[in-house]
C-alpha cells in the first residue's frame, strides 16, 4: 500500500498487514501513521488524495469558524481512534484559497472523503462525535 509522508511528501510501499506496525518514512523517518491530524498545504493536499491508498477524510475549516473550532477535538480524536484506517487532514480555507474554491466548498466546516484520488463523500456542518464517526466509516 502507498503512503505519502506528511513531512516530506515521499512516497512509501507498506504491507497493508503492517499498517498498525507503526511504520516510518524510508527517506525521514517520519511517522507515516501517527493518528494525529495532518494540516495540509495545497501541495501535501495534492499528493495525499493522488498518491495515498488509505482513504483520506478531509476537514475544510477557518479560524474565525465557531463549529470548526468545537469539532476539532472531535475530528482529532477521531484521527486517533481510526489510526491506520484513515489520514486525516484539515485544510484552512483562508490559506489555501485555491483548494476551498476547486472543491466548491460554501459553508464551513466541511467534510470529503477521497478514496485514490476520487472524492466519495461529502458533508457540511459539525455533527456529534458518533454521528461523524458513523458517517466517516460508512466511506471508508
Amino acid at each position: 500500500m502507498n503512503l505519502v509522508c506528511s513531512q516530506c511528501l515521499g512516497v512509501n510501499r507498506v504491507p497493508s498487514e503492517r499498517l498498525q506496525d507503526g511504520p516510518k518514512c524510508g527517506k525521514c523517518q517520519h511517522p507515516l501513521l501517527a493518528g494525529d491530524v495532518v494540516d495540509a498545504n495545497a501541495a501535501l493536499f495534492k499528493q495525499l488524495i493522488g498518491r495515498s491508498e488509505l482513504p483520506v477524510v478531509v476537514d475544510f475549516w477557518a479560524p474565525w469558524c465557531g463549529p470548526c473550532k468545537m469539532m476539532a477535538p472531535v475530528f482529532a480524536k477521531l484521527a486517533s481512534n481510526l489510526k491506520g484506517k484513515a489520514i486525516f487532514v484539515k485544510v484552512n480555507t483562508e490559506s489555501e484559497q485555491s483548494l476551498a474554491a476547486q472543491f466548491a466548498i460554501r459553508s464551513i466546516p466541511s467534510l470529503k472523503v477521497f478514496k485514490q484520488g476520487k472524492m466519495v463523500g461529502d458533508m457540511a456542518g459539525a455533527l456529534p462525535e458518533s454521528q461523524l464517526k458513523v458517517w466517516i466509516e460508512r466511506h471508508l
